[in-house]
C-alpha cells in the first residue's frame, strides 16, 4: 500500500509540472517552436552595427519560447581595452531588474498568509507611522514644511509604485538614504527606518512615483520571515530555481566574470570605461552589508531567463513551485487604475510594467505582456500570449543612444513565424 502511495504521488507530481517546461532545452531548430533562424540572426547584425559605431561594447541576449532556447549568444567584448570577449556566463550588474526578485518574494510569504496585499507597512516597520506628505522643500538647506497624509501606505502601494516615495532628491541626500545600494557599513533596517521618518512626495495611491519602494520591500521581507533578505532570495528563489550565478556580491572566483560598466560621452566619441566609484565596484568592494531590494543584484542572461520562465510558467520551474498561477496572475494584473507610468499608456502591477492595448501599439509584444530593465541597460519581456521571453544584457550608463534593447525586442518579435 504504501508503494502504491509513492507511486501516485510520484505520478502526481510528475503530471503537474508535465504542461510547462521545467527545464530549458536547446540545441533543437527555432522552427520547431515557430521561430525563425534567419530572422534570429539579424540581431547580430544589428549588435555587431552597434558595436561598430562604438554605442555599445558587448552584449548578451537570449530568447525563448516554450521552454526552448532559441538565442544564447554573447557579441562584442566584456573589456574593451583588455580584449576581453563578451561570454554568455559573464555577470552583469542588473539594477532594477532585482525588483522582479523582490517581488516574487513578497508575494510568496504573501502566500503563506502572513499579511494581506492592504496592510499598512507601519504595522511591520513602524517608522512608517503617522506619515507626513511634504509641502514644500528649501533648497539651501533641505529644510522642509509637511502636512499629515490621510491614509497609510500599504504593501499594495509599495509593490505597485504609488506610495509617493521616489529616487534620489535633496530630503534623502540629507538623511544619507543611499541612492540604489551601497559600500558603506550600513544596512536596509537602518536606511529604510530613516526612509520611513521621512515625509512622503503625495498622497498614497495618487500617482505613480518610481522609486525606493522595492528597497523598502526587500526590509520587509525581512522582517516577515526572519531571515536576512539575501538569504531568503538565496535558499527560496535561487537556489531552487537554479540560479547559481545570481546575488548580491560577488566572489574571488567568479569576479573575472563582471562586465565593465562603460559610459556614452557622445556619438562622435562613443563609450569609454566608466571611472571606478561605488558605481563600478559595489558587487566587489566595500562593506557587502547592503542588500538592496531595488537594484542589488548582480545575474546572468541564463540566471535571470530561470526567473522569467517560472512566471512565464505561472509560478513553477525546475520541478519546484514558488507560487501560485493565480499569484502570478494577480501580480501581472494593472494595480494603478487610470494612473498611468510616465508618459507611457501601459499599466503597473505588483512589481511589473503592463503592456496594455494602446501600449503594445509602440512595439510588437502583446497584450498582457510584462516587463522591467535596469539603469546599467539590461531589459526583459516575459510575453504569456507568445509563450515567450527574452533578456537583453549591457553595460552602459549613463547611455545617450537608448532604445537599442527595444529594437532587439522588436527583433525577437518579427522572428516569429506561427
Amino acid at each position: 500500500m504504501k508503494k502504491l502511495f509513492f507511486f501516485y504521488l510520484f505520478l502526481f507530481t510528475i503530471t503537474a509540472f508535465a504542461q510547462k517546461p521545467q527545464q530549458f532545452t536547446s540545441g533543437i531548430a527555432p522552427e520547431k517552436v515557430g521561430m525563425s533562424t534567419e530572422r534570429l540572426n539579424r540581431i547580430e547584425q544589428l549588435l555587431n552595427r552597434k558595436i561598430a559605431e562604438k554605442r555599445i561594447p558587448g552584449a548578451v541576449v537570449l530568447a525563448a519560447r516554450h521552454g526552448q532556447l532559441v538565442l544564447h549568444k554573447a557579441y562584442g567584448m566584456n573589456d574593451i581595452e583588455t580584449k576581453k570577449a563578451q561570454k554568455t556566463d559573464d555577470i552583469f550588474r542588473i539594477m532594477s531588474m532585482t525588483k522582479a526578485a523582490t517581488s516574487v518574494a513578497v508575494m510568496m510569504l504573501y502566500e503563506e498568509g502572513l499579511f494581506s496585499l492592504d496592510d499598512p507597512i507601519s504595522k511591520y516597520i513602524p517608522a512608517f507611522k503617522n506619515g507626513q506628505i511634504v509641502d514644500q522643500i528649501n533648497p539651501q538647506d533641505s529644510t522642509y514644511t509637511s502636512h499629515p497624509a490621510k491614509k497609510e501606505i500599504t504593501i499594495r502601494h509599495l509593490l505597485s509604485h504609488t506610495a509617493g516615495i521616489p529616487y534620489q532628491n535633496a530630503l534623502y541626500g540629507k538623511a544619507k538614504i543611499p541612492y540604489y545600494f551601497s559600500t558603506q557599513n550600513e544596512t536596509i533596517a537602518e536606511t529604510m527606518n530613516r526612509l520611513g521618518a521621512l515625509p512622503k512626495f503625495h498622497e498614497p495611491g495618487e500617482k505613480f512615483t518610481y522609486g525606493l519602494n522595492t528597497d523598502v520591500l526587500g526590509y520587509f521581507v525581512e522582517v516577515i520571515s526572519g531571515m536576512p533578505f539575501d538569504q531568503f532570495l538565496k535558499k527560496k528563489i535561487f537556489e531552487p530555481l537554479g540560479m547559481n550565478d545570481t546575488g548580491f556580491y560577488i566572489d574571488d572566483a567568479k569576479k573575472n566574470r563582471l562586465v565593465t560598466v562603460y559610459e556614452e560621452i557622445g556619438k562622435e566619441k562613443g563609450i569609454t570605461p566608466k571611472p571606478r566609484s561605488q558605481w563600478t565596484d559595489y558587487p566587489i568592494s566595500g562593506e557587502r552589508k547592503y542588500f538592496s531590494g531595488g537594484a542589488g543584484l548582480t545575474s546572468t542572461a541564463l540566471d535571470y531567463a530561470k526567473l522569467c520562465q517560472m512566471l512565464l510558467n505561472g509560478g513553477t520551474f525546475n520541478n519546484t513551485r514558488l507560487l501560485s498561477r493565480k499569484t502570478v496572475e494577480l501580480m501581472t494584473t494593472n494595480q494603478i487604475g487610470e494612473l498611468n507610468i510616465r508618459d507611457n499608456t501601459n499599466k503597473f502591477g505588483l512589481g511589473f510594467e503592463i503592456y496594455t492595448q494602446k501600449g503594445k501599439a509602440s512595439l510588437p509584444s502583446s497584450e498582457g505582456a510584462f516587463e522591467w530593465g535596469g539603469m546599467y541597460y539590461t531589459h526583459y519581456t516575459i510575453d504569456p500570449k507568445e509563450d515567450l521571453l527574452l533578456v537583453v544584457m549591457f553595460q552602459v550608463w549613463p547611455k545617450k543612444d537608448g532604445g537599442i534593447e527595444k529594437q532587439v525586442q522588436q527583433m525577437i518579435y518579427q522572428s516569429i513565424i506561427d
